[in-house]
């Protein structure tokens, strides 16, 4: 996070109010769909401005402060795409995230309705989050959020002598299927809404381990979850429920697990027994009092007594290697005991 961990004096604060300028800038070259106009060539300003259709004194600036964080490499005449962005932000690369990128563009307006929905405490109306095209986009979107994570959890989370998995709520079935690429004896079951296993469909239908990924439509919250697995893993879900949401679920899952099974959670945590670290945990709770009826972030310590409370006695916290995995690379593992 660009933003002060702590605000102790003025200017630290005008510090973080002015954070919204460079995310700004990147919307705004995101809008003029610059990155894909670019293509991978030399442009003089003028050059440009035509082919964009904007100010040669608009475009100059932007494309400066473009260059100053490596998204444009400055020439002596001009300009060219950085690899980065030719790599991510590019619609011709097969790493272009574009769909995790309008994901974030429509984010930036819908957070202006922050303090209405802090009056109000409850989220912004959710009719068009629940139309099949919205949230076959936003699964795409998590899934190109989710490619490197996946790699780098499966690479590092041992799952020998698994024979079977779920991934609960695991929409494109992203991490599903980098865990079968790892272990070529396991099968998995991705369960989530049918728009959600649809794109689960087609990425699996692209991967050497598609078919070992099974499909459950369903809501896992009201429905039952059928099958039995030695390991469920639960990411980025925990935040969308409440405590008792979640503890029932939990429960649902206590009872799908093998003797020994292992609930693997990925989520963002918080550390400190005040609750006010890691402060990305924090801002992420915001994103769910925008989005969802009584989502939240929670400690780890909060997390652990929940899988005690339904029967997964056996819990410990997983830390990956630095830098790699979501959020801070820590999961949660709850073990059902081997007997009783």
């Amino acid at each position: 996070m660009n933003a002060p961990i702590s605000i102790r004096s003025f200017n630290q604060f005008r510090e973080a109010f002015y954070s919204f300028r460079l995310p700004r800038i990147l919307f705004s070259a995101l809008e003029l769909d610059l990155f894909n106009t670019m293509e991978d060539r030399d442009w003089t300003i003028p050059q440009l401005s035509k082919r964009v259709r904007v100010s040669q004194r608009g475009l100059a600036i932007l494309c400066r402060n473009l260059a100053s964080v490596g998204l444009l490499v400055k020439l002596q005449s001009g300009y060219r795409i950085s690899h980065f962005s030719k790599r991510y932000l590019q619609e011709t690369s097969s790493d272009f995230r574009g769909e995790y990128l309008t994901l974030m563009q429509r984010q930036w307006s819908e957070w202006s309705h922050l303090t209405e929905v802090i009056r109000a405490g409850q989220p912004l109306d959710g009719q068009e989050l629940e139309t099949p095209e919205y949230r076959r986009s936003f699964t795409w979107a998590m899934h190109h959020r989710s490619m490197q994570p996946a790699k780098d959890v499966a690479q590092q989370v041992a799952l020998k002598g698994a024979r079977s998995l779920l991934d609960l709520g695991g929409g494109p079935g992203t991490y599903a299927l980098a865990f079968l690429k790892h272990n070529p004896t396991l099968h998995a079951t991705v369960m989530d809404r049918p728009v959600a296993l649809d794109v689960a469909r087609t990425l699996a239908q692209q991967s050497s381990s598609g078919a070992r990924l099974t499909y459950q439509a369903g809501d896992f919250l009201k429905e039952p979850i059928s099958g039995n697995y030695d390991v469920v893993w639960y990411s980025n879900v925990l935040h969308i429920y409440s405590p008792a949401e979640n503890l029932k679920i939990f429960k649902k899952i206590r009872r799908i697990l093998s003797p020994g099974g292992r609930l693997l959670i990925q989520d963002t945590f918080l550390h400190d027994p005040k609750g006010l670290r890691p402060l990305e945990t924090n801002l992420f709770a915001v994103t769910m009092l925008l989005y969802t009826d009584q989502g939240n972030t929670y400690s780890l310590q909060d997390v652990r007594a929940w899988l005690q409370r339904a029967g997964l006695t056996h819990s410990r916290v997983i830390h990956l290697k630095k830098g790699t995995g979501d959020w801070e690379g820590q999961l949660i593992e709850g073990r059902l005991p081997r007997s009783g």
